[in-house]
């Protein structure tokens, strides 16, 4: 679907997978949304690890947590003009070309998955942000190469068995608390 190498900075459509989506042991994302392209390294294959910042138009919690997009820099790269913001607080990695990139325009898949590019100066903000972030381990990156799938679904399965265990041990002491 993407022939040419990704950018810092290009905005693509890709079925992003927010982070309380994985912790439910789900695999795909729900929507496809707009993601900024914000790491982007070879490695020594050739391959290439791309980290995206997703685009959303839910007002965030706190506005350290997410940029705001100027109504400008939306309209330049195609996105409606309601309020957008990007996320800073999480992202998903993968290699590129990943699975979950969708066309830019779904009646032209020719086009490719990039709908444009975003200002230097946004790009390089919300990058700095989600890097302080990850400095106050208030950061969650998403894995979605298949051994991340591997990996999460263990971290679930794992969680379901502490939990079990948990569960059957407040049980055994409110058995032995009861006036029966």
């Amino acid at each position: 679907m993407s022939d040419s190498d990704p950018k810092l900075g290009e905005v693509v459509r890709y079925a992003y997978l927010w982070r309380s989506e994985a912790r439910r042991g789900q695999e795909e994302g729900v929507k496809d949304r707009p993601c900024v392209v914000t790491y982007c390294k070879s490695g020594e294959r050739g391959e290439k690890t791309v980290a995206v910042l997703p685009i959303t138009h839910t007002p965030q919690k706190d506005d350290k947590g997410a940029l705001r997009i100027p109504i400008a820099t939306a309209r330049r790269l195609g996105l409606d003009d309601r309020p957008s913001w990007i996320v800073t607080d999480e992202a998903n990695r993968f290699t590129w070309p990943g699975p979950d990139l969708r066309p830019a325009d779904p009646k032209n898949p020719r086009k490719g998955v990039v709908l444009g590019v975003m200002p230097e100066k946004l790009v390089l903000a919300a990058r700095d942000r989600a890097i302080d972030h990850q400095k106050a381990r208030q950061f969650e990156q998403v894995g979605r190469d298949p051994k991340d799938h591997e990996r999460r679904a263990a971290l679930v399965e794992r969680a379901k068995a502490v939990r079990a265990r948990q569960d059957r041990a407040q049980s055994r002491k409110s058995k032995e608390h009861s006036y029966e």
